[in-house]
């Protein structure tokens, strides 16, 4: 596959170096200021008399949607501009007629997040749709996962919303189970290709050109390290903050840059690789709490549809990104100058985002 794909490739040699570095600087430059678009989460409990929801964000969402950037959770707790986005942030009908909300209130979780919790008055039918107003309030892209259960727990519906599908239809009178694998599945590609410190991070693996041995190893080892702690944090066995787990994501792409730089020997790098993937593992298990996908059995296809997508999303970039390094490298100018050139720049994009999530 990779041979055919370096004969779609233009011939590289009729390349000017100084091209191909300013377009492989831009993207890193781009990546480094791209934010990722975001998760939220909408949690709906049928009840005899009444639906229960629970609305969560991360606060620097809700801080965009409320255009007040830079202030912490207590902060946006007293906007009061705040319980007027939780009121319009849904709609709830059965058969068509609206639901009337008896009560709103808000709060942090440990996570940092803010959780709105509404309760509605439940008429009598059969179909029930949630429809979504805050999509087009939050950043291009973001995505809201919304479940559906009933008094004993069981799933009636659930779905991936986005700002062109902004509604979930369920059938209120048999609640059953339904699979979203191939939604989580497809949330993990875009977790991955818009989570742009993983991205650089991988980026930063594979400039160094190694062999497709040494690349197997490293890709393997990295997918077995964030496979662990990405079960262990979902599934609420380990527990470790964002606040500690993002600086240490920022501070691998450092040592990536860095050590493409000043280390010649890299056939070791996979045992580094599974070290900082224990830590990566831990930022896409943040992904799936945004989703308000947690412990129990429930979580497990998710957990596994998810992590699947995660790989995709990798394998993907390798099977682009391979056959062209490997195509450059052939040049002795990539080797001494564009690959650390690059990998600077993958150093100064890892303190930029450390600098951030320290003061941030």
């Amino acid at each position: 596959m990779f041979a055919k794909f370096i004969v779609m490739i233009p011939n590289l040699n009729n390349l000017k170096r100084p091209v191909v570095t300013a377009l492989f600087l831009f993207f890193l430059a781009g990546a480094a200021k791209a934010h990722d678009p975001g998760l939220s989460a909408i949690r709906v409990r049928l009840r005899s008399a009444e639906i229960d929801v629970q609305l969560s964000f991360a606060s620097n969402d809700l801080e965009n949607a409320l255009k007040s950037n830079g202030r912490g959770v207590q902060e946006i707790l007293r906007d009061p501009m705040l319980e007027a986005f939780g009121q319009d942030a849904l709609e709830l009908k059965i058969d068509d007629r609206p639901l009337s909300m008896r009560s709103i209130e808000t709060h942090a979780d440990e996570f940092g997040s803010v959780i709105f919790q509404l309760v509605y008055d439940r008429n009598p039918g059969s179909d029930l749709r949630v429809v979504s107003h805050t999509l087009n309030l939050l950043s291009r892209g973001h995505r809201q996962y919304v479940s559906v259960v009933d008094e004993k727990g069981n799933k009636a519906g659930e779905k991936v919303l986005n700002a062109s599908d902004c509604q979930l239809d369920v059938e209120v009178s048999s609640a059953t189970q339904h699979s979203t694998l191939l939604q989580f599945v497809g949330l993990g590609v875009e977790h991955i290709l818009a989570g742009y410190d993983h991205l650089v991070f991988l980026l930063g693996l594979l400039i160094v050109g190694a062999g497709f041995k040494d690349i197997t190893k490293i890709i393997s080892s990295f997918t077995a390290a964030h496979s662990v702690t990405l079960a262990l944090s979902t599934l609420d066995v380990v527990h470790i903050s964002p606040s500690f787990v993002e600086p240490l994501i920022a501070v691998s792409i450092i040592y990536v840059g860095l050590e493409n730089i000043l280390r010649r020997d890299l056939k070791r790098r996979w045992l580094l690789t599974f070290g900082f993937g224990l830590v990566h593992g831990f930022g896409f298990a943040a992904a799936l709490r945004d989703v308000g996908i947690g412990s129990g059995s429930t979580a497990v296809i998710p957990l596994v549809s998810f992590n699947v997508g995660v790989e995709l999303g990798q394998l993907s970039i390798a099977m682009v990104a391979l056959p062209i390094i490997w195509r450059l490298r052939r040049r002795s100018v990539f080797v001494t100058r564009f690959a650390p050139a690059c990998s600077a720049v993958i150093g100064i994009a890892g303190m930029a985002w450390l600098v951030e999530r320290l003061l941030g």
